[in-house]
């Protein structure tokens, strides 16, 4: 047997064994019910927050038709809005939906209100999407953080729900108590799985609430393995006020102060009887055993509570070196009077011009380095995102990989700031 047939069989055989390796993965799609916390009036007041459907086989020729996706492709989130196109349900891909822009190299490493806007204006004319609540279909990863609840599908059933949903008419028919977000959800996630999520009559007085289907979705994953659910945390940008922890209807009276004292007033033993009921069976804490969503390497675990503090403390230190050295610019003051951009990649910047002189800061990981900005606005930019990312929470919403990038930059930017001060140059903005 010569030589190249020989390498010939074992290129054969080893691919043999990737294929196999690797056809469940292959075989079976997912479809994730994302639980988003309220922010906002929304989270000052009801507090049930959003829900929507992500499937990963699933892509959208327009945001209304949907198709199998081709090689490469991430999938697409359906949910159902109030007062977009007159719509139904609109569909969008999964980075746009959640960032607001295509590729994960250019999510902003901190955001603020005038970029989050810009960014989503930028991605909304793509989508050519009219209406007052349009700018809930991109960028939902900077107004708060999701949960995802991931069950396993065959790409059969994706088939027959494309098939279903593009011949069904697709008119606006949104009603709060009976045909909201999370009555489109139940829908949704049923076609997979018959009455996985359902009402609570008393929870949620009979209305479906986002954090009702996840708590029943997440129930009936337990009686039923073939689900093979998995639960992780995709984490709110650093920027932005953050959202707050999502309730159910009843949930709130025992959380709220604001609602609770009234009631408490004329009704005592009502909110006697809800929190007795509360405490010992309806509490659902969405975040527990979930791992941390990371755009470009996917699921990781979340960092512990010593890891947290060792990186925390290290980040104190780090940032008092720096001082000592040089002062840092304010960089909430800075970014606060800048314009955001576009470079000639489509990544955004942020720009300000101050006494003639223009400053160009990058503001996601692909070109924090490439513009005209002083490496101590970089460092306060990175700073300011590691601070967020490591206040305590339980569980953690980083992981380490996460932590260990953004610390990377910032040594990048640390050293580029050492050797320009060797040179006695010193340039910053205040």
């Amino acid at each position: 047997m010569s030589q190249r047939i020989k390498v010939a069989k074992s290129f054969v055989f080893l691919v043999s064994v990737l294929v196999l390796a690797f056809a469940p993965h292959f075989a079976q799609a997912q479809a994730t019910l994302l639980l988003e916390e309220p922010y906002s009036y929304d989270g000052t007041f009801a507090g049930t927050g959003h829900t929507a459907v992500y499937l990963s086989r699933v892509c959208a020729e327009t945001p209304t038709f949907l198709r199998r996706c081709n090689p490469g492709e991430q999938g697409v989130v359906l949910s159902r809005y109030h007062h977009i196109e007159g719509r139904d349900w609109i569909a969008v891909p999964l980075i746009p939906y959640l960032y607001a822009v295509e590729n994960p190299g250019d999510i902003p490493l901190y955001a603020n209100s005038k970029l989050v806007s810009f960014l989503r204006n930028e991605y909304l004319k793509k989508m050519d999407l009219t209406g007052d609540d349009r700018y809930q279909a991109a960028g939902s990863a900077y107004d708060r953080t999701t949960y995802g609840f991931r069950i396993e599908t065959s790409p059969e059933q994706d088939d027959e729900l494309i098939s279903r949903l593009n011949s069904e008419t697709n008119r606006e028919s949104y009603a709060l108590l009976n045909r909201n977000c999370a009555d489109f959800v139940k829908q949704i996630i049923n076609f997979y799985y018959p009455h996985a999520v359902h009402r609570s009559v008393i929870a949620d007085i009979g209305t479906m609430t986002p954090k009702q289907a996840a708590k029943s979705l997440a129930h009936s994953a337990k009686h039923h393995p073939a689900m093979q659910l998995t639960t992780f945390i995709i984490p709110q940008v650093p920027g932005l006020k953050r959202s707050k922890p999502v309730h159910g209807v009843l949930e709130s009276l025992v959380v709220a102060k604001k609602y609770v004292t009234p009631v408490l007033i004329f009704h005592p033993l009502l909110v006697a009887g809800i929190e007795a009921a509360y405490w010992t069976g309806w509490r659902f804490d969405p975040a527990k055993g979930a791992l941390i969503f990371d755009p470009v390497h996917g699921l990781q675990a979340p960092l512990t509570a010593s890891q947290r503090a060792w990186y925390e403390k290290s980040l104190s230190a780090m940032k008092h070196e720096n001082i000592e050295a040089e002062p840092l610019p304010n960089w909430q003051k800075f970014e606060s009077r800048t314009e955001p951009q576009l470079d000639a990649t489509g990544r955004p910047f942020l720009q300000a011009h101050e006494e003639g002189t223009t400053t160009q800061i990058g503001i996601c990981r692909d070109n924090a380095f490439r513009l005209i900005a002083p490496p101590q606005l970089v460092e306060g930019l990175l700073f300011a995102r590691l601070e967020q990312e490591l206040k305590a929470k339980k569980p953690a919403h980083a992981s380490e990989q996460q932590i260990e990038s953004d610390l990377n930059l910032l040594q990048q930017a640390t050293k580029a700031t050492e050797a320009l001060l060797a040179t006695g140059v010193v340039a910053g903005a205040e």
